[in-house]
């Protein structure tokens, strides 16, 4: 069964190394205002590189390196008639999805990327869908209950089963009445696999809040999503803007009205490829994300200008060997290793 159709429990090393990184705030690991940097996450040395059985692919045939960068894509709207920079058409929306199964990209979560379980074909390029506001652009259904057609979700599934995945997943960043009053709908997709995850519940700019309206808008933005889908998990958040309340660790963890939030991952607004999260340079609490669009004056921040780095290989991409419990890379990149990884570590 190809890897990206079975689950693994993770290895003792990659829990390990997520549990650090899960309690990991800003405080303790840096990380900058300034959108797509990141500071490096401070790290104790792991044991060395553990013996195991040969994998079932060799990464040298597939040019396998896990510790190149991962684009993850940052949507809104999708409308007949784009308003915005933020906002595209389906169409726009299935061609650079096209492209992007074409270069041998495929789906992860965001909290896949946060967690270090990367699986996905060798061979194969994880990329992450990210889409904010939870608009019916997104996500919408027609009267008997079907996906509307020219949804991003429509348009996922089906590109995804084109390319050989035929249970593609994004994360869905929420707020306080998502998708035009349908809350029921945040079930629907989890159901289908997919993300559901806090993007505030009105959609504040945190750095204008005190502490205690920061905490307010995380908690109540949860209780959305945990009264949709009782028992569920959140472990990622999006700054609304980009914009990280004054206090930054309040962003990942905090209390209000008797509810609490922990985040293992906080995630920027648009700008380049994230690194590996096996990679020295990662940082959990500050994620950067690619804006796509083709409407902007910055073209620096986009996809129009980040993709075609990662395809020609000018910006190195992360390549998978197919083992979701290991860690393969050139020799030669053994520098970009987080200790935290070296006891998966498999170069060659």
């Amino acid at each position: 069964m190809p890897a990206r159709y079975r689950w693994s429990a993770p290895s003792s090393a990659r829990l390990a190394a997520t549990l650090a990184l899960a309690g990991c705030l800003s405080a303790a690991c840096g990380g900058s205002d300034t959108p797509g940097t990141a500071a490096n996450p401070s790290a104790s040395a792991s044991p060395s590189a553990s013996s195991s059985p040969s994998p079932a692919v060799d990464p040298a045939t597939v040019k396998a390196d896990e510790l190149g960068q991962i684009p993850v894509l940052m949507y809104h709207q999708l409308l007949a008639h784009p308003r915005g920079v933020y906002d595209q058409t389906p169409a726009q929306f299935k061609a650079e999805l096209v492209s992007l199964y074409a270069h041998g990209y495929r789906t992860i979560t965001a909290a896949d990327l946060i967690a270090g379980h990367i699986d996905v074909p060798a061979g194969k390029k994880p990329m992450v869908l990210t889409f904010d506001d939870s608009t019916v652009g997104q996500y919408d259904e027609l009267p008997d209950g079907s996906i509307k057609p020219d949804t991003a979700v429509a348009i996922l599934l089906a590109v995804g089963k084109q390319h050989g995945e035929d249970r593609p997943v994004a994360t869905f960043y929420v707020n306080g009445e998502p998708f035009a009053g349908h809350p029921a709908y945040l079930k629907k997709l989890h159901d289908l696999g997919m993300e559901v995850a806090e993007h505030t519940l009105t959609h504040a700019n945190l750095k204008q809040l005190p502490d205690a309206g920061v905490q307010a808008e995380l908690a109540k933005g949860l209780k959305v999503i945990t009264d949709a889908i009782p028992g569920v998990q959140v472990t990622t958040m999006a700054l609304p803007f980009g914009v990280r309340p004054r206090n930054h660790a309040l962003a990942a963890k905090g209390s209000s009205g008797g509810i609490s939030y922990s985040f293992g991952g906080v995630f920027a607004v648009g700008s380049n490829p994230a690194p590996s999260p096996y990679s020295a340079k990662f940082n959990p609490m500050y994620v950067p994300r690619i804006r796509s669009g083709l409407r902007t004056g910055d073209q620096s921040f986009t996809s129009t200008d980040w993709l075609p780095q990662l395809y020609s290989g000018k910006v190195t991409p992360y390549v998978s060997d197919g083992d979701p419990d290991h860690v393969s890379f050139p020799k030669a990149s053994a520098s970009r290793l987080s200790p935290r990884y070296a006891s998966m570590a498999r170069p060659y």
